[in-house]
């Protein structure tokens, strides 16, 4: 059986147009957030598997200048050949998110793709009668949060 095609809310389109005018710091911890939201996804499929919490954990630390972004792009790269080998529609977008995450150290706009890729780890995570209330829900926690901003530790502000 095919997977369904993955259908995004319309706030996508609002989310992206606040992204723009974040600062690199907030998206990044935006970003963090979001891929953390839906990292059981990926790890009750690979339970063995670090590098989706490893990416996170490094896009946390380049937040709080604890590792550089060359480090935080390695522990992205790393995500995504997860992301690869996972072999689960629902896990692989997990991990990308995190992935996503990490990369926004390097590349602010990568944020929006761990949010997007966060939403579709749970599109094909539900069944298909909840995917368009999940998606809705995801995408407005994910605009709320991003509305309130974090501070120099990586910790939301309101």
């Amino acid at each position: 059986m095919a997977k369904p095609a993955f259908k995004d809310a319309p706030l996508r389109r609002e989310i992206e147009d606040l992204a723009k005018q974040q600062d690199h710091h907030t998206l990044a911890c935006w970003a963090a957030e979001c891929a953390a939201r839906v990292l059981y996804i990926f790890e009750k499929k690979k339970t063995e598997d670090l590098r989706a919490r490893d990416a996170i954990d490094a896009g946390r630390g380049w937040i709080r200048g604890e590792i550089a972004m060359v480090d935080a792009r390695k522990a992205a790269f790393a995500a995504h050949a997860a992301a690869r080998e996972a072999n689960h529609v629902a896990a692989s977008a997990a991990s990308r998110a995190a992935g996503h995450a990490a990369a926004t150290a390097h590349v602010k706009e990568h944020a929006v793709h761990a949010a997007t890729y966060a939403v579709k780890a749970i599109f094909y995570d539900c069944l298909m009668e909840e995917q368009e209330r999940r998606v809705l829900e995801e995408r407005t926690w994910q605009y709320q949060y991003l509305l309130g901003g974090c501070n120099e530790h990586g910790e939301r502000t309101s």
